[in-house]
């Protein structure tokens, strides 16, 4: 066999490739169908289900049953997504309507996971069998091969409500994610009828049937005008609030609790709000706080917030909704699949394809029905036309050699080899012209229905089915009928599993909330040299003074309503609250500056530590290694950002030193190749925190500042040289940007 290589450029290949996987992740993994609006694998392991017999009136089953046999027939992408969907689609709290009714432990609001499929049971809910699956074998949607050929499943579930709207979604596929919040089911129903009565009908008339989503954990949304820019679009943002309620305690306290909470917070959401509301009374912006205890239970959501008397209630409230998830949005992609493609719908195209796809569905139910009753009418009438003739037939069966025989003397009125009593019954028998299937059911009749009770049955039961061919063709010929039918089921649907709206729909304007103002007090802040920053009051302070100047690098008087700033070789300014680092004990570890701040101590290294205070009453002197000298005022860097530009660089220049110009009368630079330059610190010009600077000393090429010294009169300052002592205030006053002098000891 000569082989053939095929050269094609790997571009091309790759770019295919990946568009294949991306459509398989889009179409047959990740988005719903707007037609059922389910995932294939919740579409399938339904199915599974239904086809297993684990119905709504039958004893629950192994999840781990359910979820192998999906996995072999239907759904080779392993157990775990398909448990998954399994466990989400018992979950009340997640899903509007839940579709499978599970027995064990499916998780909880708070985020605890389900237990493990083997340990697990599950069954259909009656509105999954009765609405999704009851029609399957009447030929209501197409059915395709299943991933080996060997099952066959259904390409769709003929849902008789729009599920797409009252489940809602959320996917991640390639390039694109759907996030479809739940609806009242009630009132998605009463829009699908709207729609129909009128096909022109708006969405903002929609809207007064779907009033907005309905999340199962209630709530409040509180941009109600700007839902119907989302249910044009398809796009946008849901503002949700949780529910709170005021309830007196003991002692003339008040508790806040918390009875319903925002969709986006179920699961983990819950012990972050708490960690949230501790953070808070831990920082002391909410001071009133007394405790907090999380009281929820199998019967709901109950946060118990208890207040000091005194507390203002409202400002806490508006707190609460600015600082934690109290307050949430939920953000809204109303993507989904749409005759084969991914497509981002409004509210008004959803229920259309919803409808379009209840009339295909209705139109081949009946379709199927009338077939099966035009057949039933057939058989009927050949078997009341039997009994008319009974004595004929029977004659003709005890003169037959075989069956085939009968039979096609009973169809096409042969007699040849049947022996008839008498010529009369002979020429009768050749007038005889039944139908094929009259002659089956007349051959197989059981001798009992010649009873006349039998016979008035079945001529009732012939009325009964005309009656029916004429309902079903009324049906199938007239839109207006068909839309009825449908309408009927949307109805009985709303009776038997609606329920009223849980959450509320209002406009509420943007949350006030005015930060108590902290009484202004000193602390005294402390950082040891491996970042570790706390601050602690005066007094203990001074109790423990040596131990303190000992252990760390930087100390200074602060104040707890102000900042602390943190100036970095690279020319950057991070600023900290007080308000935010952790204010106890003197033997307390305190918080790395990192963990508060934007510094990053692997790409950085600090220069200087000192408070904003000092800042605004002093000027700052700038040296950097390239010998660039600056003074600024310091009030240059009050600054309420976290991080901001200290100074001008040159190229692969930094910071070496920043001092507060206080006393000093000349500074000193060294640099690395053992020159010194003393001058006075009168020749360093003021610049703005935007300017580079003047040059302070020349360097040669290979040379760099190495250090900065600032001598004190009458006070001896010693370095070392050249591993011997070098006394700084001998040295001869220079000019600024000169060489300086090279020490030789």
């Amino acid at each position: 066999m000569n082989d053939r290589i095929i050269k094609t450029e790997y571009s091309e290949i790759m770019q295919k490739s990946y568009i294949d996987y991306a459509m398989s992740v889009i179409i047959a993994r990740a988005l719903p169908d707007v037609r059922d609006g389910l995932k294939p694998v919740q579409r399938r392991t339904l199915y599974d289900m239904h086809e297993l017999g684990i119905r709504y009136d039958r004893p629950y089953r192994k999840s781990a049953r359910i979820v192998g046999d999906t996995m072999g027939k239907y759904h080779p992408h392993g157990d775990s997504s398909i448990y998954d969907s399994l466990v989400v689609m018992t979950q009340e709290f997640k899903k509007g309507l839940p579709l499978i009714d599970g027995h064990g432990n499916f998780g909880n609001i708070e985020g605890d996971g389900a237990a493990a499929m083997r340990y697990t049971e599950a069954r259909l809910m009656q509105i999954t069998q009765e609405y999704f699956l009851s029609d399957l074998d009447k030929n209501v949607v197409d059915f395709g091969p299943n991933f080996d050929e060997t099952e066959k499943e259904p390409l769709v579930l003929p849902a008789r409500f729009p599920n797409l709207l009252v489940n809602g979604a959320e996917g991640i596929a390639v390039g694109m994610a759907t996030s479809i919040p739940p609806h009242n089911l009630s009132e998605v129903c009463e829009a699908a009828k709207a729609y129909m009565q009128n096909e022109n009908i708006t969405t903002e008339e929609l809207m007064r049937y779907v009033k907005g989503p309905d999340f199962p954990t209630g709530g409040f949304v509180i941009n109600k005008d700007e839902l119907k820019e989302i249910y044009e679009t398809g796009i946008g943002k849901v503002k949700v609030r949780g529910k709170v309620e005021v309830e007196k305690a003991k002692n003339g306290k008040t508790n806040l609790v918390i009875t319903e909470i925002p969709y986006p917070m179920i699961g983990m959401g819950i012990g972050r709000f708490l960690s949230d509301v501790a953070a808070l009374y831990e920082s002391k912006k909410a001071p009133d706080i007394v405790d907090i205890s999380n009281q929820s239970s199998k019967d709901g959501i109950r946060i118990v917030i208890e207040l000091r008397k005194d507390a203002d209630i409202e400002n806490f409230k508006n707190m609460l909704y600015k600082k934690t998830r109290l307050e949430d949005t939920f953000g809204v992609n109303m993507l989904a699949i749409s005759h084969g493609r991914p497509e981002t719908m409004g509210l008004k195209t959803i229920i259309k394809e919803n409808v379009a796809f209840q009339f295909e569905v209705t139109r081949r139910k009946y379709e199927n029905l009338l077939a099966k009753e035009l057949e039933r009418k057939e058989i009927q009438e050949g078997l009341i036309k039997a009994c008319n003739v009974i004595d004929l037939i029977i004659e003709i069966l005890r003169g037959s050699k075989d069956r085939a025989m009968a039979k096609a003397c009973l169809v096409n009125g042969k007699v040849d080899g049947i022996r008839f009593r008498s010529k009369e019954s002979k020429v009768m028998a050749q007038q005889l012209s039944f139908t094929e299937r009259q002659a089956n059911a007349i051959l197989e009749m059981r001798l009992y229905r010649l009873i006349g009770l039998e016979i008035e049955a079945l001529i009732n039961e012939h009325e009964d089915t005309i009656a029916n061919i004429y309902r079903y063709e009324d049906i199938l010929e007239r839109k207006d009928s068909m839309a009825q039918v449908i309408i009927n089921e949307l109805d009985e649907i709303k009776t038997r599993f609606g329920r009223l709206r849980r959450t509320i729909i209002e406009n509420i304007t943007d949350t006030v909330y005015k930060e108590k103002e902290a009484e202004e007090t000193e602390l005294m802040f402390l950082m040891d040299r491996f970042g570790y920053a706390k601050t602690v009051d005066i007094a203990t302070y001074e109790r423990n003074k040596e131990a303190a100047d000992a252990e760390h690098k930087h100390i200074f008087v602060c104040k707890n309503t102000g900042r602390i700033c943190l100036f970095t070789n690279t020319g950057l300014l991070h600023t900290v609250k007080v308000a935010e680092l952790p204010f106890g004990r003197f033997r307390d570890k305190g918080i790395p500056i990192d963990n508060v701040s934007n510094y990053n101590s692997e790409k950085e290294q600090l220069v200087y530590v000192t408070s904003q205070t000092n800042l605004n009453l002093y000027k700052l002197i700038f040296a950097t290694r390239q010998a660039m000298l600056k003074i600024v005022d310091g009030s240059e860097f009050d600054v309420g950002k976290k991080t901001v530009i200290a100074t001008k660089l040159m190229e692969n220049d930094e910071i070496l030193s920043i001092e507060l110009l206080e006393v000093q009368r000349n500074m000193i630079l060294k640099s690395k190749l053992g020159f010194f330059l003393r001058f006075s610190i009168e020749e360093i010009p003021e610049k703005k925190k935007s300017a580079v600077g003047v040059r302070g000393m020349k360097l040669a090429a290979s040379d760099f500042v190495e250090a900065v010294f600032y001598p004190v009169s009458g006070v001896d300052t010693i370095v070392e040289c050249e591993g011997k002592e070098l006394d700084l205030a001998k040295l001869k006053l220079g000019r600024r940007d000169s060489k300086g002098t090279k020490i030789r000891l």
